[in-house]
């Protein structure tokens, strides 16, 4: 599968996450609208699936009575709120400037932040909800499907986006980049559990899995929460 070549959570070092933005990867000042414009289309971008990921999702899990099909549109909800956050705070800088999207860059990591810790806190209470109630649910074909297909969409956003908030020093960017990691690896972790719940009946494998991302998500929320605008400027 595409999506097994993209950086694990406990490998993922890109470039950003010690100096948002390098001297060599710093824009222009005539070049960063470019760049702006170019991180406004990946939410619209994100956006369109997300809609399409979380309708599916909820659909499917409601119909199979799939928690794990529920926590994943959730989840997609969750990447809707962020990308909408980061639509607003690229469209104030397009209209009024870098300087004046310095407190819009702030709000946002925060807002970013919270919902990564948001969806930490979703992902072990709908771990061991699965845990104690020992259900697994049905077997879901559209729930497999999109959980598929949201593997290598979410690793060639996520990578773009973790390219572009390195270059524009975003540290809003970079949450909303680490979302839509998170998404990819939860599709992953849907996907395998569907299987192992069709082929074996696991009921069990998709909240141990899940849980092993809590910590990465804790983390880069963490740092989202506390981080400034990486003083790109």
């Amino acid at each position: 599968m595409v999506f097994l070549t993209m950086n694990r959570p406990e490998t993922i070092n890109p470039p950003v996450v010690d100096a948002c933005c390098s001297e060599e990867s710093r824009p222009q000042p005539a070049e960063r609208p470019r760049l702006v414009r170019q991180a406004l289309a990946l939410e619209w971008i994100t956006i369109a699936w997300m809609v399409i990921e979380a309708a599916v999702a909820i659909g499917a899990g409601v119909a199979a009575g799939s928690i794990t099909l529920l926590a994943f549109g959730i989840d997609s909800l969750i990447e809707l709120a962020s990308a909408g956050v980061l639509i607003w705070r690229l469209t104030v800088e397009l209209r009024h400037g870098q300087a004046f999207s310095e407190n819009a860059e702030r709000l946002a990591s925060r807002i970013g932040g919270g919902l990564l810790f948001a969806l930490a806190a979703y992902v072990i209470a709908s771990a061991a909800w699965r845990l104690w109630t020992q259900q697994g649910g049905e077997f879901s074909a559209a729930g497999l499907a999109v959980a598929l297909l949201a593997m290598p969409i979410m690793y060639a956003l996520a990578k773009r986006k973790l390219a572009l908030a390195d270059k524009l020093g975003s540290r809003a960017l970079r949450a909303d980049a680490v979302e839509s990691i998170t998404c990819g690896w939860l599709s992953f972790v849907v996907v395998i559990g569907l299987i192992a719940q069709l082929l074996v009946g696991a009921w069990w494998i998709d909240a141990a899995t899940s849980l092993a991302i809590v910590w990465f998500l804790v983390k880069e929320g963490r740092e989202a929460w506390q981080g400034e605008a990486c003083g790109c400027d």
